[in-house]
């Protein structure tokens, strides 16, 4: 059975599946356009982050960060660092991932949740996982800008 904690993005396995996921980050999309946070960004009191794990084993993790709110006191949040290892690609991890972070920012009346992925074939199963499951596209948030090799995409919760 998969089961889905909180987990310190520093844990040796953890840290080695966030290298991973900059790397690959940096390999398909132009520097200034990687916005993939490392175990130390992870670690920041805004975020929150879980890992998935089948007797031990690391399948896969996300993060959700709590957003500066440009409507007072309204709560946004950004999905973040959604990545699942390669041996268990497939399986519905991302699925469940993401159903988790959605279902805490829900339990945390977060009103609006986004995220920003890439443009690449290599990020259409994720873009294809987001609007499956309700996401938009939308324009930049935060500090974000037009970026042609970003997507942004948002739900209303």
């Amino acid at each position: 059975m998969i089961h889905i904690n909180p987990d310190d993005p520093a844990r040796g396995d953890v840290r080695q599946l966030l290298s991973e996921h900059l790397a690959d980050m940096l390999a398909t999309s132009p520097a200034e356009s990687v916005h993939a946070l490392d175990h130390s960004a992870l670690s920041a009191p805004s975020i929150t982050f879980w890992t998935a794990r089948e007797d031990g084993e690391l399948l896969g993790c996300g993060a959700l960060k709590l957003l500066d709110s440009p409507h007072g006191s309204a709560k946004y949040g950004e999905i973040k660092s959604m990545r699942t290892t390669a041996t268990a690609r497939g399986r519905g991890v991302a699925t469940l991932m993401l159903r988790h972070i959605l279902d805490a920012a829900r339990t945390r009346d977060f009103e609006r949740i986004y995220l920003e992925t890439g443009t690449e074939d290599y990020f259409a199963p994720a873009r294809r996982l987001y609007v499956r499951n309700g996401f938009t596209e939308c324009p930049p948030f935060g500090s974000y800008v037009m970026d042609p090799n970003s997507v942004f995409m948002q739900l209303r919760l």
